[in-house]
């Protein structure tokens, strides 16, 4: 690499001595600020997001128990299906603010704003301030990360953590340090903490790169990684060893599991079984059947599954670009030594970490066979961003060159194209846009090569066009997302796509109505649908068979018309259109009551609340979308019957009767409920029992319960008084 100064990328740096640029300090600034206006703008239209964890929250704001493990209600009857540590700074928050979008979502748009500072940090150590500005942007706008740095899942603090792992493991490289190695280690840790597995992805490329190129001794290195391993280990294995020592009988059990055991519920549900499809108890019941080659229930598997249909839109703007860039350092960079103690060594390894990551985890997404959501690209988003600032600032370095300046026009050029072909994918997006992007991002291409002998104003104005290009479409997809709401369990950034794949038998297409809360849809107009199965609304569908057991949607989730219920004075949320609690959609039609929370009327929250100090539980429910609908409305604890999918066997029948004989549960809520369009006579859900996946358990006690007490309509659901038998 060159060291010469250059007018969009200062010369190359190794380590943070070097004199700061006076632009930079505002410039970075300026980063945070409107990266941090980004995530906070309009950030209370989404509610209670995922109503699933919002009650964790809201559980472990009153219970100390329940904030420890991840308890869905203040009474610990179960836990989530993860671990808890994505649910600490929103409990917390929630602790010290009160219950609330707001006191829920700012700890993940915080997440967001520190990201793009360790990303910014990492990547100016070795490619100077203007590639971190680069990749700091790159980051930001990415639409997925826009999404899920404004959602309550826990891929906003494992995105976090990856990050700064990588971050750790290039500032252990620069000199050996065991210090910084050590803290890699903490941070796998923790990452683990909040979505088990998925934490070690990244680690065999980044375990083999320290192993090979640090600069010092081999028994050293071996040493070192032992070190990091057993910080990892402390870090991630306290969690697991409390909960597994301590009485099954007097802690929630481990929702996502069949046997109450975290184990069990990290190596199958949530680890491997995402890998091959044997996910015992999900909500598509194991691997195998419908949905394309190699994809099992949820979407085509395969080497293009980032870049085609809707996930395409989350994640694949910059991509392609990414991995040529990536090609392109390892090339300019290869001739360093071994040792990363010079400035080509430490760009190399910077590479190889970035795109070793980014590599390792889109061929596990493009391959695995079990449950997967597009959000779940966001974990991709700081690896293609800082592959792109560093592979842009390495071949500007290099321009003088002829392969580098085609490599630079190419991949621009690339950019523009494929930024064209995935605003085309939403019928009828900004049209003006998509030309625009490809006319401006072919053009810059072509100009330059060539700009630099028309003087350092004429590169700079082609330069600024090139990046304005390559990152219009993510900002249009961006500033859609952040303008709507979203609520549920599966989310998606941007307009609606037809034709997507990557959830239940492939998502977003075809005529099935299934989709997330977008109030106002991108025109304004009412969220119904057309021939084409898209939403003017901007809701997702469903396309293809649904897995077995999820009834198809009487209506869809998305609302498409007025505004979302915003959380009220008392923190516990107004009702929005059609009597929503907090900003929650979806009706519970077939898939709604799964995958989304109920409508829950002042009727309902007045028997709920009723005499509530009197029970553990103010009542029962079958899944915990549905559960979390009335305990978020009331604030009172209600059971989650069956966990997430309703086919966990917790409780089973024999205790349930214990906790009504013994006068823990007053009501119990059956699954009859009211229609997304508002109507009183809905079909039943999908979210466990006889509707769901699972049913077993869940059935056996709703079939109990129907048997043995009275039935009445409470504003417009079922409710069994658990107090007062029939005989």
């Amino acid at each position: 690499m060159t060291t010469a100064a250059l007018p969009l990328f200062p010369a190359a740096v190794a380590g943070s001595d070097t004199p700061r640029p006076r632009w930079e300090r505002p410039a970075l600034a300026g980063l945070l600020i409107a990266t941090a206006a980004l995530l906070l703008w309009n950030l209370d239209a989404s509610g209670y997001a995922n109503s699933f964890y919002s009650a964790a929250v809201q559980a472990g704001s009153e219970s100390w128990k329940a904030f420890f493990f991840g308890s869905s209600d203040a009474g610990n009857s179960i836990t989530v299906d993860k671990p808890p540590a994505a649910l600490w700074p929103m409990m917390l928050s929630v602790r010290l603010f009160g219950l609330g979008s707001w006191q829920i979502l700012v700890p993940q748009a915080l997440m967001g704003v520190a990201t793009t500072g360790v990303l910014y940090a990492a990547v100016r150590r070795q490619f100077g301030p203007g590639a971190a500005l680069l990749s700091g942007a790159a980051f930001a706008l990415t639409p997925v990360a826009a999404l899920m740095f404004r959602f309550n899942n826990p891929d906003a603090l494992l995105t976090l953590l990856l990050t700064v792992t990588v971050y750790c493991l290039l500032r252990a490289l620069e000199g050996a340090h065991t210090r910084w190695l050590v803290w890699a280690g903490v941070a796998v840790g923790f990452a683990f903490l909040t979505k088990t597995l998925q934490a070690f992805v990244i680690l065999p490329p980044l375990a083999v790169l320290y192993a090979v190129c640090a600069p010092t001794g081999l028994r050293r290195r071996l040493g070192q990684l032992l070190l990091a391993g057993g910080a990892m280990v402390v870090a991630g294995g306290w969690w697991v060893a409390v909960v597994e020592l301590w009485p099954a009988s007097s802690r929630p059990y481990i929702g996502g599991s069949q046997n109450n055991s975290f184990l069990e519920l990290t190596l199958g549900y949530n680890g491997l079984g995402r890998i091959n499809g044997n996910e015992t108890g999900s909500v598509g019941g194991g691997a195998g059947g419908p949905g394309g080659a190699g994809g099992g229930r949820w979407g085509e598997s395969g080497i293009d599954r980032l870049f085609a249909g809707n996930i395409g839109g989350q994640i694949s703007w910059l991509l392609p670009a990414a991995l040529v860039l990536l090609v392109a350092g390892l090339v300019i960079t290869w001739r360093a030594r071994r040792a990363t103690d010079s400035v080509d060594g430490m760009a190399r390894a910077a590479f190889l970490a970035w795109g070793g990551s980014l590599l390792i985890t889109a061929v596990v997404f493009s391959y695995m066979q079990g449950i997967f959501h597009e959000y779940y690209t966001v974990a991709l988003a700081p690896f293609v961003a800082a592959l792109v600032g560093m592979g842009t600032a390495v071949l500007w370095e290099e321009r003088g060159s002829t392969p580098a300046a085609v490599t630079l026009s190419g991949t621009l050029a690339l950019t523009a194209i494929w930024s064209y072909v995935l605003l085309g994918r939403a019928t009828g997006y900004l049209p003006w846009l998509r030309w625009a992007v490809l006319v401006g991002g072919l053009l810059a291409a072509v100009a330059l090569p060539f700009a630099g002998r028309a003087g350092r104003r004429m590169l700079r104005a082609t330069a600024g066009l090139g990046v304005a290009a390559a990152l219009a479409g993510p900002f249009a997809y961006c500033m859609t997302t952040v303008s709507t709401g979203h609520t549920g369990s599966i989310v998606t950034a941007g307009p609606a796509v037809a034709g997507g794949r990557g959830g239940p038998g492939g998502m977003a297409g075809g005529p099935g109505g299934f989709g997330e809360m977008r109030p106002g849809g991108q025109n304004g107009a009412p969220g119904g649908r057309d021939g084409a199965g898209t939403r003017p609304g901007g809701g997702q569908q469903f396309g293809g068979a649904l897995p077995p057991g999820v009834l198809p949607p009487g209506q869809g989730q998305g609302q498409g018309q007025g505004q979302a219920g915003m959380p009220g004075a008392d923190g516990r949320g107004a009702e929005g259109p059609g009597g929503f609690p907090g900003g929650m959609a979806g009706g519970p039609g077939g898939a709604g009551g799964l995958l989304n929370g109920a409508r829950v009327g002042a009727e309902a929250k007045a028997a709920l609340t009723a005499d509530a100090d009197a029970y553990t539980w103010a009542a029962a429910a079958i899944g915990s979308q549905n559960a979390a609908s009335y305990q978020l409305a009331s604030g009172v604890p209600v059971m989650p019957i069956g966990g997430f999918n309703g086919s966990d066997p917790s409780p089973t029948l024999s205790q349930f009767k214990e906790y009504v004989r013994d006068g823990k549960i007053h009501w119990f809520i059956g699954q009859a409920g009211t229609t997304a369009g508002g109507g009183e006579d809905g079909g039943r859900r999908g979210g466990g029992g006889p509707g769901g996946p699972g049913g077993g358990t869940s059935t056996e006690i709703e079939n109990w319960v129907k048997a043995t007490f009275k039935e009445s309509a409470v504003g417009g659901a079922t409710f069994y008084d658990l107090t007062t038998p029939t005989a």
